[in-house]
């Protein structure tokens, strides 16, 4: 099934206003069928560095190649040609101005890499593609974020998401060759995906050695479990046996790859958020990890201990596949203070002002749930716009705390969402 995908007008968009589009993401998140789109569309040159001709001319002569190629064109796994960036850049250069000259599309993030030391500053727009949001499966075209920022939220009763609807949408995830598969056959692609994308690309792209194939497919498991969680290095090597440095290095390339992220916390000051306190790690899909921890039945996942942790997960993916194409600029933090009060997850929009995220399984809230939102608020002050708790029941549902009015809003809201109001104030009520 061919999904339309909402991030799609954005690279258009891009391509108008800048010379060279990356567009970058996980394996098999639908980069390569989008980008063909596009290039239907606008009359671009479409090629891959699949092809083991083309590589190998890439590698051999770049600049040579790259001559022979009329441009605009789109350059599909670019991550496997790092060596083309200075032949890119000479075009770029000589340009005169025109834009949409590449639209390069690579599954590691090789501009963020240490391997790669020219960004091509001023010249490229960068944008992730993840696997399938909710809304997109549904065919719905709202944006959370924005409604989150500006949405006044009124009542409406959607359809609660019970233990197997919910445990059904984590095993799923939203790679979109895996969702419309069989349970048995999607078990078989979740299996392949590992050995012949993570395990493979973590070779060829990252130059390991030694027994490395043993040390991260033990890693990718034991991170599966810890969805949700802080991140400790030196209790994940010690679980492994393995040497906390090589963990750390091993968790980094993932990131790279797409497979994991580290959610830093927030602080008000933000030269301090990638060196003080711990970050918490998630999956940027849910399938896979429900895949790696051995949960591919309704009946063993909605009663496993990972349940709650693959929830929060959840919800964290859809912000940030949220994120890719809303009007606001936002960025994804949790929160936790020196008392050890804590909430999910932390939106701060470009302007500094923040909304609080709680997250929870079950189909009832109470006022007490709301308790860390409580305490993010005070913390946050005047920078502080909302709070909300997502759960699996059916209504939108107010609760005054300390004056300050937070709501509790169905997880549903990601799947179906009646037409959005953004005229509604923002602050404390």
């Amino acid at each position: 099934m061919l999904y339309k995908r909402h991030i799609k007008a954005r690279l258009i968009e891009l391509l108008n206003d800048f010379r060279i589009v990356y567009l970058t993401g996980p394996r098999q998140s639908g980069k390569s069928t989008l980008v063909k789109e596009i290039a239907r569309e606008k009359g671009l040159g479409y090629y891959t560095l699949d092809d083991t001709a083309l590589l190998a001319s890439a590698r051999n002569d770049p600049h040579g190649l790259l001559a022979s190629l009329p441009t605009p064109l789109v350059l599909d796994e670019f991550q496997m040609a790092p060596i083309l960036i200075n032949a890119i850049k000479m075009i770029s250069d000589a340009a005169n101005g025109q834009k949409g000259l590449f639209l390069l599309t690579g599954s590691s993030d090789i501009f963020r890499s240490a391997q790669v030391q020219e960004s091509l500053p001023g010249h490229m727009a960068r944008v992730e593609l993840y696997p399938l949001s909710l809304a997109e499966r549904s065919g719905e075209q709202h944006n959370l974020i924005d409604w989150l920022f500006h949405g006044t939220f009124e009542k409406m009763l959607l359809k609660p998401l019970d233990r197997k609807s919910l445990a059904d949408l984590l095993m799923d995830g939203g790679y979109p060759e895996a969702i419309d598969k069989s349970f048995r056959s999607r078990s078989i692609w979740f299996a392949s995906y590992i050995e012949g994308r993570l395990l493979k690309d973590f070779e060829v792209m990252h130059h390991a050695k030694g027994d490395y194939h043993t040390k991260l497919s033990a890693l990718i498991r034991n991170l599966a479990g810890l969805t949700g969680n802080l991140i400790k290095y030196a209790n994940i090597a010690n679980d492994l046996s393995q040497d906390d440095k090589t963990v750390k290095r091993y968790m980094e390339i993932l990131e790279l790859m797409f497979i994991i992220r580290r959610v830093h916390p927030y602080l008000r000051n933000s030269a301090k958020r990638t060196v003080v306190g711990m970050p918490k790690l998630h999956f940027l899909d849910t399938g896979l990890a429900c895949h790696l921890l051995g949960l591919k039945k309704f009946e063993t996942l909605h009663i496993s201990q990972f349940f709650g942790g693959l929830v929060e997960n959840l919800v964290f993916c859809e912000l940030l596949k949220h994120s890719t194409w809303s009007e606001e600029d936002a960025n994804l933090y949790h929160f936790r203070d020196t008392n050890r009060h804590e909430i999910d997850l932390v939106l701060e929009r470009s302007d500094g002002k923040v909304i609080g995220v709680e997250i929870k399984a079950s189909m009832s809230v109470k006022p007490e749930d709301f308790s860390g939102l409580s305490v993010f608020a005070e913390y946050a002050g005047d920078r502080f716009l909302r709070g909300v708790l997502f759960y699996s029941g059916d209504k939108i549902l107010p609760f005054r705390i300390n004056d300050i009015v937070f709501h509790a809003l169905p997880i549903a809201t990601f799947c179906n969402l009646c037409p959005l109001d953004f005229k509604g104030d923002e602050g404390k009520s």
